[in-house]
């Protein structure tokens, strides 16, 4: 069957979109985020940068393109690691954090981009929150099974201080029902040092600290494991 000429014309569109976004992308490894030119990613593709402002009215707008397909494929990561698992905390937690962890080695300037310094001049809109938070509701799903099979304990350890039991309150009833402050509290603590270990790697914070940062990671993670599941006082009692 022939395509009409609106399909061809969408997916020759498409098509273009990719092109830039893809030009886009080989531009933040070259000069970073900060030096992004509508005109350079033009000049790369051969266009006039009119052409180029009709996919992307700015450099902002483009920016916004690549920041909702880095969050994307962050999020899909996490959420195919999980896939097929058992409802194991454990489990889960290694296949998840392995695999975010896989996705930044692979796309350093992707990952650069959303959880590297913020953009000067750039303020990220509202198109932005729904890709950002695919991870982390992946994290929040683990929690969430991990509590209601009793695989994670409850008893609190602290006093989470007011204002962090209204912020917590918040996020339970957005994402995390019946997950309590102490298991929040918890893996949103275990969440950032995820991706600060992640930084410090790609970064190159542990250049002639650590040689093996496979092994490395695979111990912090599983070290991290147990304090989600039992918390600071077992954790404390692990073998190093």
């Amino acid at each position: 069957m022939a395509r009409t000429p609106g399909t061809a014309r969408a997916q020759n569109r498409a098509a273009l979109t990719a092109d830039i976004k893809a030009t886009a992308r080989r531009h933040l490894a070259e000069v970073g985020a900060p030096a992004l030119s509508l005109r350079a990613v033009a000049r790369d593709l051969g266009m006039v940068s009119s052409a180029v402002y009709r996919y992307f009215e700015s450099r902002d707008a483009l920016l916004t393109a690549l920041i909702v397909d880095a969050f994307d494929a962050v999020g899909v990561a996490a959420e195919k690691a999980m896939e097929g698992t058992p409802n194991d905390v454990l489990v889960r937690w290694r296949a998840v954090t392995t695999a975010i962890r896989a996705w930044a080695l692979a796309n350093p300037h992707d990952y650069a981009l959303v959880y590297g310094s913020p953009v000067p001049g750039y303020r990220a809109p509202e198109d932005t929150i729904t890709p950002a938070a695919r991870v982390s509701l992946v994290m929040l799903r683990i929690l969430e099974d991990g509590v209601a099979s009793q695989q994670i304990d409850t008893a609190p350890t602290s006093r989470v201080p007011r204002a962090v039991h209204a912020d917590l309150a918040r996020l339970r009833d957005l994402a995390a029902p019946g997950v309590p402050d102490e298991v929040l509290s918890r893996g949103l603590s275990l969440w950032t040092g995820l991706f600060g270990a992640i930084s410090y790697e790609l970064f190159g914070h542990f250049h002639r600290v650590i040689d093996d940062y496979d092994v490395f990671f695979d111990h912090q993670i599983r070290r991290a494991g147990t304090y989600l599941v039992t918390g600071p006082a077992a954790d404390a009692r692990s073998p190093a």
